[in-house]
């Protein structure tokens, strides 16, 4: 990469959480846990991941009970967000034990020897000494959604449970520091689509990035002057196939049909902000037309489970074909951008980049007009009585 790419993007904050991202060793990562946590580490595993380090950790219970386990996830926050977002964290890290409290399946935080929950911890992992807040959450057992078939009815759950999670978060969930969730220029934000054009060269001259480019400018026509017509809530933000675990309802064999399966577990609140009702469905079925058979009616199917418990205003089911259509151009440009900042962590960032890609145009050709008739019309088919 040349010097005058790293000149003219340096100062973004994007870039430096991406640059920032530790590099421990599971020798390290075990010496960490010992120390900061005080428990005993059998067994360490690197986790895949976007702009921090994740481990999986398996620990010695109790020294009696030698034989009694417990896995937990260790996060290992990126430099950057660690000096900048420390109040973010300790919202989001209240979230999921308000969360479970209410009987969400969500990651516990358990606290370090001090008592806190994010520790600040200074490492030196051949790059001098940084700083790095960690969090260390218990590990939820079940099958990430990417690993079984998808269909309608784990659709339908997944709209449902969005919305039920955004709907408790905005009416009880409260911190005296919540207004760190009003995240300003928090480019995954879809508030801040217009973000993206500093960014759309990474795709070169090509089809999507025609597209990308007419979204936004769509964006900025039709959505931006009317933002005031959604309704607003906290949105969880980032409900995607590897972020929904699923269990099976009976004793049936991992091979069966997923109606066999209900949700048992949400994780990854790293992304959670101050948005719209209208985002978090949005969102939902950007994800899910990802790993559906059929993409585009996967759209109808999460709405319909989203509006059986908030039914979208005229306004914002106007705004949903456009919305889907940003969060396609968010996600395409910006692993495109890490994928190029951070060579090393490429598979994972692009592993769905051809799907997504071929999605976005395809859903863009296809025309809202179109496309709505699909969603709306499999939307209306449930007749599920709405709990507001």
């Amino acid at each position: 990469m040349n010097k005058l790419y790293f000149h003219t993007v340096r100062m973004d904050f994007e870039t430096d959480a991406a640059l920032s991202k530790s590099s421990l060793n599971c020798a390290q990562v075990t010496q960490l846990i010992e120390q900061i946590y005080g428990l005993h580490v059998l067994e360490v595993r690197a986790l895949a991941s976007y702009c921090d380090q994740n481990f999986c950790v398996r620990v010695q219970k109790n020294e009696i009970a030698q034989a009694e386990t417990m896995e937990y996830v260790l996060k290992v926050m990126n430099s950057a967000g660690s000096q900048k977002n420390a109040d973010l964290f300790e919202v989001q890290t209240q979230a999921m034990k308000f969360l479970n409290l209410r009987g969400f399946s969500s990651p516990m935080p358990f606290p370090a020897k001090n008592g806190r929950l994010l520790p600040l911890e200074s490492i030196d992992y051949g790059v001098g000494n940084r700083k790095h807040l960690l969090r260390l959450l218990t590990f939820l057992p079940g099958t990430e959604l990417k690993k079984v078939p998808v269909t309608s009815q784990i659709l339908f759950e997944i709209g449902k449970t969005a919305a039920l999670i955004d709907k408790v978060l905005q009416a009880e969930f409260r911190h005296s520091n919540i207004g760190c969730l009003n995240r300003g220029d928090y480019i995954w934000n879809l508030t801040n689509v217009p973000l993206l054009e500093k960014y759309v060269y990474v795709l070169g001259q090509s089809k999507e990035r025609e597209v990308v480019e007419q979204v936004i400018q769509q964006f900025k026509e039709k959505i931006q002057p009317n933002l005031n017509q959604f309704r607003p809530c906290i949105n969880h933000g980032d409900l995607n196939e590897e972020n929904i675990l699923l269990e099976p309802t009976s004793a049936s064999d991992i091979t069966n049909t997923q109606e066999d399966y209900r949700i048992s577990g949400i994780l990854d609140f790293d992304d959670m902000s101050y948005g719209y009702y209208v985002f978090e469905v949005a969102i939902n079925i950007m994800f899910m037309m990802t790993d559906f058979k059929n993409p585009v009616s996967a759209g109808g199917f999460v709405l319909a489970g989203f509006e059986s418990i908030i039914p979208l205003t005229s306004q914002e089911r106007d705004a949903v074909f456009l919305l889907v259509n940003c969060r396609f151009s968010q996600i395409i440009v910006l692993n495109r951008y890490h994928a190029l900042l951070c060579p090393d962590n490429k598979d994972y960032l692009l592993s769905s980049s051809k799907k997504e890609i071929s999605n976005l145009i395809h859903l863009w050709n296809m025309g809202k007009q179109y496309v709505e008739k699909i969603w709306f019309g499999i939307a209306d088919s449930y007749s599920i009585p709405n709990n507001l």
